[in-house]
């Protein structure tokens, strides 16, 4: 499932970030690089945000079973 997620979430974001650049630039060539670069090296970030805290939330479970 966070793989679904996580390639919904990039495409989201290049739109959002191609919007805006372009909005503030008025360059297709830009907005389009900007587009591509920042939630793409964003997304990578977001998938291991989202292992990270999965991984703490079990964390918890996994100490108390130690005991």
């Amino acid at each position: 499932m966070a793989g679904h997620k996580t390639v919904t979430f990039a495409l989201l974001h290049m739109a959002v970030a191609f919007g805006v650049v372009f909005a503030l630039t008025g360059s297709l060539a830009i907005g389009g690089a900007v587009a591509l670069i920042e939630p793409a090296i964003n997304t990578v970030a977001y998938f291991f945000h989202e292992k990270i805290w999965e991984r703490r939330g079990q964390a918890p479970a996994a100490e108390l079973a130690a005991r």
